[in-house]
C-alpha cells in the first residue's frame, strides 16, 4: 500500500502568485480544507529550515480529543516558485511531510499537492493514525487555492499525458 497521496490541479495563476500563498503562514490557514488550522504566526518562509507556528484544532476531524494546540511547521524543501514542503514539530513529531510542486503550463500552473507518511514510525502506523487527512482533503485544498489565487478566472484544462 502506498504511504503517500498525490493530487494535481491546473490553476489559472502564476507559480509566483501561488508560491506567495504557500510560503506565507496565514496562506496555509486560508486554503486549509481540513478545518484544523485556526491561525498562524510567523514571517513568510524563505529557505529550508525556516519555521512558523500554526494554532490547531484537532476537534475539526473528530478523531482524537486533542483540543486546541500549537505546532511548529518546519520547511524541509524550498525552491522558490517550484517546490515547498514541511514537517510538523511539537508534542509529537511523527515525521510526515506535506508539500507542493509547481510546474508552469500554458494556462497557468500545474499544482501537485502531496502528503507523505512513509517516514512515520511503525508504532504510529500500527495505531491506525495515518494518514491524518484523506486524499480528498488535499484535492479540496487545491480547489480553495485555485479560488483564492485566481478569483473569477476560468479553470484551465490539465495538460495531456
Amino acid at each position: 500500500m502506498s504511504e503517500q497521496f498525490r493530487v494535481q490541479r491546473a490553476v489559472a495563476a502564476s507559480a509566483a502568485d501561488i508560491f506567495a500563498i504557500l510560503s506565507d503562514p496565514p496562506g496555509h490557514v486560508s486554503i486549509d480544507s481540513s478545518g484544523m488550522l485556526m491561525a498562524a504566526s510567523g514571517d513568510p518562509v524563505t529557505a529550508a529550515g525556516d519555521t512558523f507556528v500554526v494554532h490547531m484544532d484537532r476537534e475539526a476531524l473528530n478523531d482524537y480529543p486533542l483540543g486546541l494546540y500549537d505546532v511548529t511547521v518546519e520547511i524541509v524543501a524550498f525552491e522558490r516558485d517550484k517546490q515547498i514542503a514541511w514537517t510538523v514539530r511539537g508534542r509529537v513529531e511523527p515525521g510526515h511531510v506535506y508539500g507542493y510542486l509547481l510546474e508552469p503550463i500554458e494556462a497557468g500552473t500545474l499544482v501537485t499537492s502531496y502528503y507523505d507518511w512513509s517516514a512515520v514510525p511503525q508504532e504510529f502506523k500500527d495505531a491506525d493514525i495515518f494518514p491524518v487527512i484523506p486524499e480528498s482533503a488535499l484535492r479540496a485544498t487545491l480547489g480553495i487555492l485555485a479560488r483564492t489565487v485566481a478569483p473569477g478566472k476560468p479553470r484551465p484544462e490539465l495538460p495531456s499525458p
